[in-house]
């Protein structure tokens, strides 16, 4: 078996609504999941049993079984129950997951403050609100964005799992595509090439992210 160049070339564009899709899928999946992870991660520091236990579960399960069985088994349930179409279901399914990590990301991070930074800003007069918003959030965000980096990367190549609810994003493209044509290693060449470029985008965005935030610090 020889492997076709001029195929990657003359397929390339069949790719392109493919690779749309899996940006949109990676996108909203981890919106939903930085929200959801935010939330977790106060409820998780919480000291109240109505709100750590819950948190405590949700990512003891999330962390505790393959994403791949997380997505089947929301695809089957929110389809059963809300009528869910399977991209929405594969974006609730990719948040619900990266919301369990970035929950831990966002613990982390926040519970690196000095203790006597929220005090400081209760003793001028602060509310706790208004002191999570101003002095802890900020300074935890910065101090995240590394396992956010890395999170985000992780979780655009984790998308192509969306595949097995027949979303037709890269990698599903490049199997049927490969099926029909019989040159499998050459469609998953350029399914590579995509995932590479936009993880390239990532790793180059959160650097820059955080020399600026290095920098500004410094000033």
């Amino acid at each position: 078996m020889t492997y076709d160049f001029k195929a990657l070339m003359d397929f390339f564009p069949y790719f392109l609504p493919a690779a749309w899709l899996t940006i949109v899928v990676s996108f909203f999946g981890i919106v939903l999941g930085v929200v959801l992870g935010l939330l977790t991660a106060f409820a998780r520091i919480s000291s109240k049993p109505v709100f750590n236990l819950p948190a405590r579960f949700y990512i003891f399960v999330i962390r505790g079984t393959p994403l791949l069985l997380q997505i089947l088994f929301l695809y089957y349930s929110l389809r059963g129950i809300f009528n869910f179409e399977a991209m929405t279901s594969a974006i609730v399914a990719l948040g619900v997951h990266n919301g369990a990590y970035i929950a831990e990301i966002f613990r982390g991070a926040i519970q690196s403050i000095a203790v006597g930074q929220m005090e400081a800003a209760r003793s001028l007069g602060m509310t706790y609100r208004k002191a999570i918003l101003r002095i802890v959030l900020p300074q935890a965000f910065k101090r995240a964005i590394p396992s956010l980096g890395n999170q985000f990367i992780i979780a655009l190549k984790d998308s192509s799992l969306a595949s097995a609810i027949t979303i037709k994003e890269l990698l599903l493209k490049a199997q049927q595509l490969g099926a029909s044509n019989f040159k499998m290693m050459e469609m998953l060449t350029i399914a590579a090439f995509f995932y590479l470029f936009y993880t390239s985008i990532f790793t180059w965005l959160f650097h820059k992210i955080e020399v600026k935030l290095s920098a500004s610090g410094n000033a």
